[in-house]
């Protein structure tokens, strides 16, 4: 799996190194951190980062809620505000912009890693966060094991299969992840080279190396098509 990689965007250098030294300790991957507008733009350009952590107050012309409203129109990925003594107009314009989540200076360790579970949570707006552990973000899917959330590049993932209230992932590493979840909710979320193939599987087909009437045939298992399945997935795949 790989790490959620992380953008933080501080002016102050020294507050900027602690979080990023904090989030390295936590497991995160952390990105060069930036100090304006500009410089954070073109690393989220060059980047992608997964989530970013946001000073309020930048030094420059524009500020740390400019850039969450870019990253919210243009971007798509969570954000954290970090904010101290700012003033009720600052505060009036940083609701606007509904962060999933905020980070008061002083903060610690367990402040920090709070601010990143309620970002991640908010950001996809779980009902009920004990209920489901998966978070599907962009392009990939993000998985709560031991206290941090994993990240699975949706491009690795062979298939998916039900296993009752779980859904069993199979990825390009020969590693099967466990998630608390439905296979026909988490199914309709994924991009368009996902197909379902039955009621227990759903298969990613740039994985798959040949198929008949009966069955997919991915890296030597064999997935079942199911008969309410068979007609959609061949005509999909353009299959006579």
């Amino acid at each position: 799996m790989s790490k959620i990689k992380i953008l933080v965007v501080e002016d102050e250098i020294v507050i900027a190194d602690n979080i990023c030294a904090i989030l390295e300790d936590l497991g995160y991957e952390v990105l060069e951190p930036a100090i304006h507008y500009d410089e954070a733009l073109e690393t989220i350009k060059e980047e992608l980062p997964d989530l970013a952590i946001l000073d309020i107050q930048l030094g420059g012309r524009k500020d740390g809620i400019d850039l969450a409203w870019k990253i919210k129109e243009e971007y798509e990925f969570p954000f954290i505000f970090l904010t101290s003594n700012a003033d009720a107009a600052t505060v009036e314009r940083a609701k606007k912009v509904a962060p999933p989540a905020y980070l008061v200076k002083p903060f610690n360790r367990d402040d920090l890693y709070t601010s990143i579970e309620m970002a991640l949570y908010n950001y996809i707006g779980k009902k009920k966060e004990d209920e489901q552990d998966d978070l599907l973000i962009r392009d990939a899917i993000f998985i709560k094991e031991k206290n941090l959330f994993h990240k699975i590049k949706l491009s690795d993932i062979r298939y998916l299969k039900s296993d009752h209230v779980y859904v069993e992932i199979y990825t390009v590493h020969d590693v099967k992840h466990l998630i608390r979840g439905s296979l026909s909710d988490l199914s309709e979320r994924l991009p368009k080279n996902y197909y379902r193939t039955h009621r227990s599987y759903t298969i990613n087909v740039d994985h798959m190396d040949a198929i008949n009437s009966a069955y997919v045939l991915i890296n030597g298992e064999q997935i079942p098509i199911g008969k309410n399945y068979r007609d959609d997935l061949l005509r999909k795949i353009r299959v006579e």
